[in-house]
């Protein structure tokens, strides 16, 4: 694809269920659990969507109320659900332990037998989905969820390839999920690099991808470890990450990066404070620079999007980033007063 392309953006993943205690409760503490509907490409999806891009979800959910509930919320975000396949099974859920001052927010995975990670391929009308599209976003969730995620990841890259679409890959390691079964991460990740224009993910991603050490101190040991990725993967012209320095949990420092092989730009930090929900800030940021990317930007103003949008996202509770297109264009770091 040529940087700038037109069509619409194919998301493919699990949606997913996450339930909460309210406040900062821990979850013995809990007499009930609030509940948003997410999940990282569908957070992407619903991200390009407020931003006017239009995105087109492949997923399935069971056929429930609560598959009924993620749909719909999908559909008004602005997402096209025309092929989110549906069957019997169970939604994936996780469980978040929100985290106040010091205390960090703690994840617990509850996902495993859904009918998404139980799903054939032949469920999803992968060839339609692709049809006119700019480009493909996954990440390696799906594949972390076992053998038969690898499956359908690897479906979702040969319906991409055989259609001419390019790939964008968001690397979103997991370990609980690669850790619950007998993967190797390393070969699974690196053939999906492989086919990938667009990376998401930074020096410890690439790390683990070619089998060596990169430092993140510094623009230039980071630009190392991106010339790394670029001389291991001919398909990828772009790398995005961010960085992030962690004061408190309502209190963060973030910096973001954008290279592509003969260009690269990384923002000054910036302090994003009165944090109210952390989840799909790294999906926002994934929304911020493909949105510069699809218009044919440069790396700074795919980066500086990036974190703006990822910033915002932290003031935002739920998974999706719900930010139009002319409140992304009036943000300001500084900013915070009403806007007459």
């Amino acid at each position: 694809m040529t940087q700038g392309a037109t069509g619409h953006i194919v998301c493919f993943g699990e949606m997913l269920l996450r339930l909460s205690p309210p406040g900062a409760r821990l979850m013995v503490q809990a007499q009930s659990l609030d509940m948003v509907v997410g999940g990282a490409e569908a957070n992407v999806a619903a991200a390009l969507a407020a931003l006017g891009h239009e995105t087109r979800m492949v997923t399935l959910l069971p056929a429930t109320p609560l598959g009924d509930k993620a749909r719909a919320e999908l559909g008004a975000a602005g997402v096209d659900t025309r092929f989110v396949a549906r069957s019997a099974g169970r939604m994936g859920l996780y469980f978040m332990e929100p985290g106040a001052g010091l205390r960090p927010s703690s994840i617990t995975y509850d996902r495993a037998g859904s009918a998404f990670a139980l799903a054939d391929a032949a469920a999803f009308d992968l060839a339609g989905a692709m049809d006119g599209a700019a480009l493909l976003h996954m990440s390696g969730i799906t594949p972390a969820l076992g053998p038969n995620g690898v499956a359908l990841a690897r479906a979702a890259v040969a319906a991409a390839q055989a259609a001419g679409v390019p790939i964008c890959l968001d690397g979103n390691y997991r370990a609980q999920l690669w850790e619950s079964w007998d993967s190797d991460p390393r070969a699974v990740l690196t053939e999906l690099v492989s086919a990938a224009t667009v990376l998401i993910g930074n020096h410890r991603d690439i790390s683990l991808l070619l089998g060596k050490a990169f430092s993140g101190d510094g623009a230039e040991r980071r630009r190392e470890a991106v010339d790394a990725a670029f001389a291991a993967f001919p398909n990828l012209e772009l790398v995005a990450s961010t960085a992030r320095h962690v004061v408190s949990s309502d209190h963060h420092r973030i910096a973001a990066r954008v290279d592509t092989r003969s260009a690269k730009h990384q923002t000054a930090e910036i302090d994003v404070t009165g944090i109210v929900d952390r989840i799909g800030t790294g999906d926002a940021y994934a929304a911020g620079v493909l949105h510069q990317y699809l218009r044919g930007s440069d790396a700074q103003a795919m980066a500086e999007c990036g974190l703006a949008l990822a910033a915002l996202k932290h003031s935002l509770p739920g998974d999706f980033c719900l930010i139009g297109a002319g409140e992304l264009a009036a943000f300001s770091a500084q900013g915070g007063d009403v806007r007459r």
